[in-house]
């Protein structure tokens, strides 16, 4: 997953935008040669935020919408991370070990994680 799901993520929105990656990063004043092996998950995703918010800004994502999300999380897992507004959630973070032993405790199938997403999203 990681670098590569970033980029995948990167090159769907850009080509949303109807942009060549050139004309992309001209636009944006991003070095093309950088961003290509972003997107071709060559290059691991940048770390700082201000340069994720910049991405996400050219990319015409709206400020916390869940694909402004998607890119900061699929960055900080990219890392083994976990995303920092979930790091400062004392809860969360309190309940994540019993979360981290289910999951290695019983293979949990693709269509049972889903589910378990699909509950939490309606939640």
């Amino acid at each position: 997953m990681g670098a590569h799901a970033f980029g995948e993520l990167l090159k769907k929105h850009r080509r949303a935008l109807d942009k060549t990656l050139r004309e992309f990063c001209l636009e944006n004043g991003f070095d093309p040669g950088n961003y290509s092996r972003l997107e071709r998950g060559m290059l691991n995703p940048p770390q700082r935020g201000d340069l994720l918010e910049k991405y996400a800004v050219a990319l015409k994502l709206k400020r916390d919408s869940e694909d402004w999300l998607e890119l900061f999380d699929l960055a900080a897992a990219a890392h083994g991370q976990l995303p920092k507004d979930l790091l400062s959630d004392e809860e969360l973070l309190g309940k994540l070990p019993l979360l981290f032993r289910t999951l290695r405790g019983s293979a949990v199938s693709p269509a049972k994680l889903d589910e378990l997403i699909e509950k939490i999203r309606r939640s």
